[in-house]
């Protein structure tokens, strides 16, 4: 059984005139299995503007599609095409049994290695063995057409409507489609599955693979060695397999005259809500935010209400998490208009602190493209922005990251230096990881 609860950070006070209203909506999903053993996550007792609510019965099954870039680079050097038959390998062996899946060779076009027909197969030691088999007979070969890996996905996990849908995608390297090809094969995939993404080597596209990972509420990283590859799915699949309640979503409402100027998810990383909200009503949208495990993740709403009177008070924004079509936890945003300037021009820390994580990531993207542009005074400019909301926020693992792109000189001032000489790995990690975000300090 899944608690969740809902909590709202946010300094509901606003200066007469005011009807910008921001607030940190805080959801915990706490596994009471695990609770009394002292390995759940969450709030055991509400707080205050706090509710929660459960989620009852039996966890859904589990679908797991892996994608292997089977493409002609992937044989230069040949351990990248080695390390990934065998990271198929031990994602494969850490399915338990029960668990529906299948194999996808990638090339220009999508073949289902394993099983060889277009449907999920039930993991046993006799699937997971012949599974393997095949997985060892790949080899590389043609271009690369990821719209059609994943649309072969979709049509897969279509044979297992009610389990949680999660793939793996690996990659060496870039889209042979077009854009417009790859937009369809998004739009026809979003809320079939969840996708985290893999690049391995340095000849891959960054954006290309956030693209594919925001659409399909995933994750995207480098792995510099193909050494790498097998931990790595080891650790993507037991991360999918725990995850026990399916299609959960946050619901926004909003009074007439007011509107959502932004949602996006802070923590644990930055991901912006709005692209993929559905209209309930009106007044009210839904935010898909795929399957959850136990965890906290938060999220920065902005809504403009219009301006009232001193003294008054409105509920600016009304937030509920929905799983399966139904209300488990709500919170409410206040404005509240006050003559009092101390009040009004108080900034709540929580608020503050994930302005600066959002903001971090634009710069160190914004940045690295002005360096890429030969725009350097720009790129100083944004790096060092980069590096001064890194160190306030104590961020040690992005000013590392930064430090191996610019010469930090000083992180609390933002003053930094260019390097002539950088790696195209450590570029290339510091824009995959530029969306990690740092909780905040309570």
């Amino acid at each position: 059984m899944i608690t969740f609860t809902c909590d709202v950070s946010q300094n509901e006070f606003l200066a007469d005139g005011a009807g910008e209203v921001h607030a940190v909506i805080t959801v915990a999903a706490r596994d009471e299995t695990a609770a009394g053993s002292g390995t759940g996550t969450g709030r055991p007792v509400p707080g205050p503007g706090e509710t929660h609510g459960e989620t009852h019965g039996d966890a859904p099954g589990a679908a797991e599609v892996i994608i292997l870039d089977c493409s002609g680079s992937m044989e230069y050097p040949q351990s990248k095409i080695i390390e990934a038959r065998r990271a198929a390998q031990a994602a494969i062996d850490a399915l338990p049994d029960g668990v529906a899946f299948a194999v996808v060779e990638g090339t220009e076009q999508a073949r289902v290695v394993y099983p060889e027909r277009r449907e999920l197969v039930t993991a046993s030691a006799e699937t997971r063995a012949a599974a393997g088999r095949a997985v060892a007979r790949l080899r590389p070969h043609g271009g690369t057409a990821m719209g059609r890996w994943l649309r072969l996905t979709a049509q897969l996990m279509a044979s297992r409507p009610d389990a949680i849908h999660h793939a793996i995608l690996l990659t060496d390297g870039q889209n042979g489609e077009s854009g417009r090809a790859l937009e369809a094969a998004l739009a026809a995939c979003q809320g079939a599955f969840q996708c985290d993404c893999r690049g391995v080597g340095a000849d891959w596209r960054v954006d290309e693979l956030r693209q594919i990972s925001t659409r399909l509420l995933g994750t995207v990283s480098l792995l510099r060695e193909p050494a790498e590859m097998a931990d790595d799915f080891r650790a993507l699949v037991a991360k999918a397999l725990a995850r026990g309640v399916a299609d959960v979503a946050l619901r926004v409402w909003t009074p007439k005259g007011s509107t959502t100027r932004f949602l996006r998810q802070v923590s644990p990383e930055v991901d912006d809500l709005m692209p993929r909200a559905v209209e309930v009503n009106p007044f009210t949208r839904d935010h898909p935010t795929g399957a959850w495990a136990a965890g906290i993740r938060e999220y920065h709403l902005c809504v403009d209400v219009p301006p009232a009177d001193v003294g008054d008070e409105r509920l600016a924004a009304r937030v509920s998490l929905v799983v399966g079509g139904e209300v488990v936890t709500q919170a409410r945003v206040r404005a509240v208009w006050t003559e009092d300037a101390e009040l009004s021009t108080r900034i709540d820390g929580v608020v503050a602190h994930y302005t600066g994580q959002a903001e971090l990531a634009r710069a160190v993207q914004d940045g690295l493209a002005a360096r890429r542009a030969g725009d350097e005074v720009s790129a100083v400019t944004l790096l060092g922005r980069a590096a001064r909301i890194a160190a306030a926020a104590d961020d040690g693992a992005m000013l590392d990251r930064l430090g191996k792109v610019v010469e930090i000189d000083d992180p609390v001032t933002g003053a930094v230096r260019l390097r002539h000489e950088v790696a195209k790995l450590d570029e290339m990690d510091l824009d995959a990881g530029s969306t990690l975000t740092v909780p905040a300090k309570r």
